[in-house]
């Protein structure tokens, strides 16, 4: 393969990519007016590498890799040699010679750094400890579909500064839209960012204050389940409730990348209420899915 098209953070995408894949997504989630479906990944087969459990991210990409006449493979990570010591170039280059792409979701972002520069086929990001991109990208497509302008919207993030709040960073940095968090001292996120744009506080109030959108997501990750006493503690003001969705637009959109701990940061009340859009956030993760993998596979070659 002469040259390939990875998919790590949204940064890797210019905005004009960004709206075109969104606009790609609605017309695959539309079945394009009863067009023959097209099926880009016919004879293709993609290797599914998961080192953290999932739901949503797993199911959306082995479907949508069906649904575009892919083959996914699906590898846990104790059934790769990476789990006895090979070296994560000796795997990227092995797996090059057999599969025509790779999804990852795993701990260190270095990981999926590492495989992209070993690899000569694309890899996509399915989630790492720093960026959840696929997820951003699926919000941004669920907002454009309600109506929301994206370029101009003022976006929340309530809650820890996690792989989510730095997708969003770049989400803002990329499209131009503003973006608050608000996030407990000791839990900024990593990401760097344009001032004009994204404004870190600490008063959920504060950052929620006439936004179109709200999200936010657990207080513990995978990985910090022997922080979430601690966590409950330092996070117990970022809760998403009624009360907090009063200061923002009297339309609010509110958006959680799930699993929920409901009644921690977010209460029941609001993810059951007409602001919810949860569900078609969570839908929309198979058709961003299936745009994505069309565009890094044409792009590559």
């Amino acid at each position: 393969m002469a040259s390939k098209r990875d998919f790590l953070t949204l940064m890797d995408c210019t905005r004009e990519e960004i709206i075109a894949l969104i606009e790609r997504s609605i017309e695959m989630k539309n079945g394009f007016n009863g067009t023959k479906f097209p099926r880009p990944l016919e004879g293709c087969s993609i290797a599914v590498i998961f080192e953290k459990a999932s739901t949503r991210t797993r199911t959306s990409f082995e479907v949508g890799i069906y649904q575009l006449g892919g083959n996914a493979i699906f590898m846990s990570g104790q059934d790769l040699q990476l789990s006895r010591g090979e070296p994560i170039k000796d795997t990227a280059r092995v797996l090059s010679r057999y599969v025509d792409g790779i999804v990852v979701r795993t701990f260190g972002h270095i990981i999926v750094e590492e495989l992209a520069k070993w690899a000569t086929i694309p890899i996509i990001n399915g989630l790492t400890d720093s960026y959840h991109p696929c997820q951003v990208l699926a919000d941004l497509m669920t907002l454009h579909e309600l109506g929301v302008d994206i370029g101009s919207m003022k976006a929340a993030w309530i809650g820890d500064g996690n792989n989510m709040a730095n997708s969003w960073i770049n989400a803002a940095n990329l499209m131009g839209f503003r973006l608050s968090l608000a996030c407990p001292e000791g839990y900024d996120p990593a990401e760097t960012y344009n001032t004009n744009l994204v404004s870190l506080v600490r008063e959920p109030v504060e950052a929620a204050k006439d936004a179109d959108v709200i999200s936010t997501d657990v207080w513990a990750s995978m990985g910090q389940e022997s922080q979430a006493d601690m966590r409950r503690l330092d996070f117990q003001r970022y809760q998403v409730n009624m009360e907090l969705l009063k200061v923002a637009k009297q339309d609010v959109h509110v958006l959680h990348c799930l699993p929920a701990h409901r009644e921690e940061e977010i209460t029941d009340e609001v993810i059951e209420s007409r602001h919810s859009r949860i569900w078609d956030q969570a839908e929309n993760r198979l058709h961003v899915q299936k745009a994505l993998l069309e565009f890094v596979m044409s792009s590559s070659g």
